[in-house]
Formats: structure tokens, sequence, C-alpha cells
């Protein structure tokens, strides 16, 4: 296999585990190098195709990723799967490809948009159009070493603008196409999505750009999460990011939005789509170990409700009846 394309190796769907970047992000409290490392090392072995494996944030603005680069260096990696690292500016782009060039940097980087000026000041310090123009450049410069991911933040609305029309997201969405990217996430940044609206706009992205894998991004703000992944399932869509225990949010020094603003919850996810007969390629056995070991390396209980209850006992008996 090449390292741009996956194996089909029997999944139905491709779900990227964010707790090592989009999780820690939130997090007070530094995890080590070597910690980070071995948990990301474990998601793969778990069966995650992609895993977010840091960001190439500044480290002034977001400190718990100023060792992006000696964590990739010790990481180990598994044939087949997709370790990314966050870009926000051509900075970022750089730090990238050195690392690359070193012989240890990811093979799948992500470029990020907002989907509203004011969250895009608040979140990149920059304006759309400005961000545009970065995101041109940094495409440019790491489409022949990288798999390129297009992440659209505050696709389903934003607590600075309100609503987002769906026509700009869908424009959003043919520029990444025009720069080149082939794999493009919106994010439902803050927990407004409804099924509803979910449907329509992957329904309509996929009808318009049916050469780009759309990828659902959305946080369980208000506990929508898993039914509005339902939705984009039965909409086509095939690439899904959670994180273990439903970490996640806004950087610990970017504050929009309040209370909890965390991912859709990976154990969770795994247990309804298993139940339902969807694969996902995810080791079941050695989920909820996976759990403990992402617990201990924060030291509290996360948002899992699997983790608690337990997995699906009929899931053997669901998924094999006439």
């Amino acid at each position: 296999m090449d390292a741009f394309t996956l194996e089909d190796d029997g999944r139905d769907v491709v779900l990227c585990e964010c707790f090592a970047r989009d999780g820690l992000q939130h997090e007070p409290n530094h995890l080590a190098t070597s910690t980070k490392v071995d948990l990301v090392a474990r998601f793969a072995e778990l069966g995650f195709a992609r895993v977010e494996a840091t960001s190439y944030s500044n480290p002034k603005v977001i400190p718990q990723f100023a060792d992006a680069s000696a964590m990739l260096q010790a990481l180990p990696r598994k044939r087949g799967v997709f370790y990314k690292a966050t870009c926000a500016n051509m900075r970022a782009v750089e730090r990238a490809l050195a690392d690359a060039e070193a012989g240890f940097g990811a093979n799948e980087i992500s470029l990020l948009v907002s989907a509203t000026d004011t969250h895009s000041q608040k979140n990149l310090a920059r304006s759309r159009a400005d961000q545009w123009n970065n995101v041109a450049e940094m495409a440019a410069a790491a489409a022949d070493r990288f798999r390129l991911i297009g992440t659209i933040s505050m696709a389903f609305g934003c607590p600075f603008e309100g609503r987002v029309d769906p026509e700009s997201v869908l424009a959003d969405v043919g520029r990444f196409r025009d720069a080149g990217v082939r794999y493009i996430a919106l994010g439902d940044t803050t927990g407004t999505a409804t099924p509803r609206t979910t449907a329509d706009l992957f329904r309509r992205m996929r009808n318009a750009y049916p050469d780009v894998h759309p990828i659902a991004h959305f946080h369980d703000t208000r506990g929508t999460g898993l039914v509005n992944y339902v939705a984009a399932l039965d909409q086509g869509v095939r690439h899904f990011d959670c994180a273990i225990g439903g970490v996640g949010g806004h950087p610990v020094k970017v504050k929009y939005g309040g209370g909890h603003t965390g991912n859709v919850v990976s154990e969770d996810l795994i247990d309804l789509f298993e139940n339902m007969g969807v694969k996902t390629g995810v080791n079941m056995d050695a989920l909820l170990e996976t759990v403990e070991a992402c617990e201990a390396a924060l030291g509290r209980e996360l948002q899992g409700r699997v983790a608690r209850s337990g997995l699906n006992p009929l899931r053997n008996a669901l998924n094999h009846r006439d």
C-alpha cells in the first residue's frame, strides 16, 4: 500500500481518533511526550486508520504541542495508518515539511478555515480572506508530501454570527477542492447541528462535489453528536472524527462557546456503529482498556457512557440476526 491509499480491510467507515490533538488542546496540564507517543501508538494498534497525532501550533498560544517534532520523531508507525498533524499557517507547514524531510513527519496534515469571520479572527487571528490566501499557499507547498485534509469550522452555525449559509459552506468546499484537497471535514464546532441540518448539508456536498470525501467532525456540546453522525452515515459519509472520552474543544487560551465542548465520544460511537452492523475496524476487546489508559493519563473520569455501562451485551446477537 502506498502512503496515500487505504487498504480495503473490510471496514465500512474510517474513524479518526482525535484525543492526542483536538482532545489535548483543551487540557491545562501538559502530558509528557512519552505518554503522548504511547497513546497514539495504542490508538493505531487498536485499529484506527487515522490518528490525530499533534499540531504545529504556535507554542505561545497552545503550549501543549511545543513537543510536536519530538513526539513525531519518537512515534512508531503502523503500516496503513495516517498520522495527522494540524497546520494553521504557512509556518506550520514549513515545520511539517522539515520533519518529513528528516524522515519522521506526519503523512497527513489538516488545513483550517472558519465559516465565519468572527470565529476566524478569534481562532486563527486573521480574516477569512487572509486565511484562504494562506490555504492556497499551504496546499501548494504541501501537496506532494502529504494527504491534505481541509477543515471548515463552524459549518453548521456560529455562536458569534448565528446561522451560517449552507451555500457559503459549499463554496468553501469548492475552494478547498480547487486547491487540490479531496478530503474535507465539515465541523460542528459548538454542537449546533441537528440530524436534519446534518443530512441536508452533507447531501448537498456529495451532490455538488462527488469526487470529494466528506468527513464529519462534530462536537457533542448538546448531546446530539451520535444522532448527527447516524444522519451523516445515512447520507453516505464514511469518514468520522471522534475522541476517546469525548475530550476536546477550543484551545485553552482561545475561549469560545460555553460549557462542555468535547468531541463525539469514540467508544460510544464505535459501540453504536458496531451494533448497527457498521464495521469500524476497531478491536472491541481492547477498546475499554484504551479508555482506561486515557483516563489514567488525564487523571480523571471522562465523558463516555460505554466506559461506565460496558459494551452492548447484545452486539453479537444483533450482528447475526436473520
